[in-house]
């Protein structure tokens, strides 16, 4: 008698659509749109603030910000609870978020070129949403202590990259041979906006800094004044790293794009994710 676990022939991840690792349970997408709904908030508050909140005076409207990270992990809690995540998908969570640790020293966290976002979309677009969301939050937590970026931007961050990775397993279902295309196009605009939001997290504290100008932030200006001092300031300051990161990441995905889309779904198929693993006998 021998006894080995029997495993699932195949899995929705191995499909070219979003289904994945993890389904997104009724709990998961409660708490999935409760921290984008507060990541949004804190985003755009600089359009909304009073001249008299104390946001509008200080530096400590970033740590405000930074309860969100709880409530990013209460997507794991949520998962679990919905009977989504087992221990072989925390394992794969696990080996990819290294992966995207040292791809994010690569970046140096920093650089133009940060091969961590084509790691994103392709994880997303494999595994499904849910899965995305967890291990954009984790990549960029593993990746900040290796790299000693942990401070207030880090939350923010890991919105950006959660949401860059959740968009890519919402994708629509397309041809083997689109695919490629469908990715590159969604992670050069991914990258675009992440850098947007990363530039509007810390506007407000770094352009009142200076002297003025027209890219100062103005804290309750009229609504049309603000986006177009920010339109110049992400114009002036980070558009011109952004373009690298979206071109690279456009140019990984249709180069390396399929065959790195081929392992994850044959590692997924393999492990069988959310099948339960009975032993048998021959």
């Amino acid at each position: 008698m021998s006894t080995r676990p029997a495993l699932a022939p195949s899995t929705p991840a191995a499909s070219h659509g979003g289904a994945g690792a993890l389904r997104l349970g009724r709990r998961a997408r409660l708490v999935v749109g409760l921290v984008s709904a507060l990541g949004l908030v804190a985003f755009t508050w600089p359009f909304v603030v009073t001249p008299e909140s104390g946001l509008a005076h200080s530096t400590d409207g970033p740590w405000l910000f930074v309860a969100l990270v709880p409530l990013l992990l209460l997507v794991l809690v949520a998962e679990a609870a919905d009977g989504g995540l087992d221990a072989k998908a925390v394992a794969m969570l696990g080996v990819l978020a290294a992966v995207g640790a040292g791809l994010r020293v690569l970046g140096a966290g920093m650089a133009p070129l940060e091969p961590l976002f084509f790691l994103l979309v392709v994880a997303g677009r494999a595994f499904g949403p849910a899965f995305g969301f967890v291990f954009g939050c984790l990549t960029l937590v593993a990746g900040a202590l290796v790299t000693g970026g942990v401070g207030p931007w880090l939350p923010f961050q890991m919105l950006g990259a959660a949401w860059v990775a959740l968009g890519a397993g919402l994708l629509p279902r397309v041809r083997p041979a689109a695919e490629r295309w469908l990715l590159a196009g969604y992670g050069a605009a991914a990258a675009l906006a992440y850098g947007l939001l990363l530039d509007l997290w810390f506007w407000p504290f770094l352009a009142t800094s200076a002297a003025g100008g027209d890219l100062a932030y103005v804290a309750g200006a009229p609504l049309g004044e603000n986006l177009a001092r920010f339109a110049l300031f992400h114009l002036a300051t980070g558009l011109g790293w952004d373009i690298p990161r979206a071109v690279l990441t456009a140019a990984l995905c249709l180069l390396a794009g399929p065959a790195v889309l081929t392992a994850l779904r044959r590692a997924a198929r393999r492990a069988a994710f959310g099948a339960p693993v009975q032993l048998g006998g021959a």
